[in-house]
């Protein structure tokens, strides 16, 4: 059975009810994407998952019982996030940053360790942000600082770690580099769950998609299984193709034009014909 799964909730909030009767697993050590259209109920699932957001029904489990019967460290043992927007405080390095991530295992009485040490030095070098580490975080590009984030969860130490809309506001290049980072993170054994507006992305890098609207899991599954024209109309309200991603094989979708589009094609032939003749 998953470690970590949603039994018949009810979650919400501000006294709105966005699912009812909501049960969802995450299959162990896979990159699960949660995808849907805005106000699907994504983030509330994945915060609801972190613990951030309780059920007023129904139960999140962790590791075989309701996560709100550990305590907090103990979940942040076991859990990392990457909150949707990260604010670092005024002037902190990189470093010292990233060395947040050691609190879940800090006590009243327990200093700093080799471990911890370790750990720090380990995730910055996974996330190549190692050469960063004396530099404040307010001075980073957008994608530095991601990765800055991306490192203190990693220092944490967890197997399961969360992600909210982690590609926002960075650009192409930068939304590619921390996939495949994610990529690496989710080969050497992590449990990835992502929200992402990208369905293209989803289907390129996650192993499990689950596919949301009005609150409700829609279908879940593979990319092939999830990703079909039929779905993405149903679900975004989107005419498209589905073809094979030339790189990956992956499902990639292609929206239909509008019929304006086809006539800007029709009208430029009659004028390149005109020329012609």
């Amino acid at each position: 059975m998953a470690r970590l799964r949603v039994e018949s909730a009810t979650i919400g909030y501000d006294r709105r009810i966005i699912s009812e009767h909501l049960s969802v697993a995450i299959p162990d050590e896979s990159f699960t994407v949660i995808v849907g259209p805005n106000a699907c109920g994504k983030s509330t699932l994945l915060r609801s998952l972190s613990r951030l957001r309780k059920p007023s029904a129904g139960q999140v489990v962790l590791d075989g019982a309701d996560i709100n019967s550990y305590k907090t460290k103990e979940v942040a043992r076991r859990v990392g996030l990457l909150p949707q927007a990260s604010i670092a405080p005024d002037g902190i390095t990189v470093a010292d940053l990233v060395a947040r991530g050691r609190y879940p295992h800090q006590g009243f009485i327990r200093q700093w360790t080799e471990d911890d040490e370790q750990a720090v030095l380990r995730a910055m070098h996974q996330t190549s942000v190692a050469d960063l580490s004396g530099r404040p975080v307010d001075e980073l590009s957008g994608g530095q600082r991601q990765r800055v984030w991306v490192a203190m969860a990693l220092a944490q130490h967890t197997d399961i770690m969360l992600l909210d809309e982690p590609t926002t506001f960075l650009d192409i290049t930068h939304q590619i580099e921390l996939m495949e980072l994610f990529t690496d993170l989710h080969d050497v054994g992590h449990t990835l769950v992502a929200v992402l507006h990208d369905l293209n992305q989803a289907a390129r890098y996650g192993t499990h998609l689950i596919a949301m609207k009005d609150g409700a899991v829609v279908a879940e599954g593979t990319p092939d299984q999830v990703v079909t024209a039929e779905l993405v109309e149903e679900v975004f309200g989107l005419r498209c193709l589905v073809v094979p991603d030339p790189v990956a094989g992956s499902p990639q979708v292609v929206p239909l034009g509008r019929e304006r589009t086809r006539q800007r094609s029709t009208d430029n032939t009659g004028v390149e014909s005109a020329r012609n003749g």
